[in-house]
């Protein structure tokens, strides 16, 4: 695995690699690598002869309150557990590298950013697109990969590739979850034990929601009360958001009808997680 720090450096890489007739995989993250990254690479591993991953933990996605500087990291372990995936280049740049002293361009994308996530967490989409597209212009990747699990990521990103007329092909992988099911999350490791335990009320309530709509349950609201009944009953939660939309466009429906996305997001402690499933309801 080659190990890239420098955009021009990646840049003349890739350029290379296309003159061979290479097809190129791109899997953006922030880091702190687990099962569910790993996911992404045995996805693009298939699908591509070279596999790109970043690492890049993006300051323009984090608000003033929120945990950039604790983010966790370990790039040493990061670099390992890549290498050992099958990566073919780790791209590992500096925030100065990515947004130099100069820099004052970023991309917004409207509407669907402004509920879930996008409400609560006020500039994070503007800070995600701006160097998911840098991102995309440095390598040019035929494909890249995306977890389900950062549902309205996705969705945003594909709206911005859409609109763009970018020639990417988003790829949106499954969750992955630990043997309890919690969904994996670099920001699991700021649980404590008790913290720990109470977070599976997240995949207790999204299970719920899959076993009602099997039922017949279609109905939004009962739907949506239901989940904030079972997660409210766990002392340690605070409720975020628990919201159920269309699963492409995310707008907010009365009726399940089609693929739905039920989607939540609680606080256990300091720790914010979020998580989803996609239900279909004819």
């Amino acid at each position: 695995m080659r190990v890239i720090d420098s955009i021009d450096e990646l840049k003349t890489t890739v350029r290379l690699l296309k003159n061979e007739g290479k097809t190129i995989g791109l899997i953006p993250t922030m880091g702190y690598l687990h099962e569910g990254h790993i996911s992404l690479v045995k996805a693009s591993r298939h699908n591509n002869d070279i596999t790109i991953m970043s690492i890049f933990v993006n300051p323009a996605q984090f608000g003033p309150n929120e945990d950039f500087e604790k983010y966790p990291r370990d790039v040493a372990g990061d670099s390992r557990k890549a290498d050992e995936a099958g990566v073919d280049i780790l791209f590992i740049p500096s925030v100065n590298e990515m947004y130099p002293d100069s820099y004052s361009t970023y991309i917004e994308v409207l509407g669907i950013t402004d509920r879930l996530c996008g409400k609560s967490r006020q500039g994070h989409f503007k800070g995600v697109c701006t160097v998911v597209l840098k991102l995309f212009n440095i390598v040019e990747p035929d494909r890249a990969y995306f977890g389900q699990k950062d549902a309205q990521q996705a969705a945003v990103i594909k709206k911005m590739v859409k609109d763009l007329n970018s020639t990417v092909w988003i790829t949106v992988c499954p969750i992955v979850r630990e043997s309890d099911g919690l969904a994996m999350s670099s920001r699991n490791v700021y649980l404590n034990k008790e913290e720990r335990k109470a977070a599976l009320v997240l995949s207790k309530s999204l299970m719920e929601a899959v076993d009602l709509t099997a039922n017949g349950e279609a109905d939004c609201e009962r739907l949506r009360d239901r989940l904030i009944s079972i997660i409210g009953g766990e002392k340690l939660a605070d409720i975020d958001y628990v919201e159920i939309l269309d699963a492409e466009t995310l707008e907010f429906k009365e009726i399940l009808k089609g693929r739905m996305l039920v989607a939540v997001a609680v606080r256990f402690g300091k720790t914010r997680l979020i998580d989803n499933v996609v239900v279909e309801v004819n």
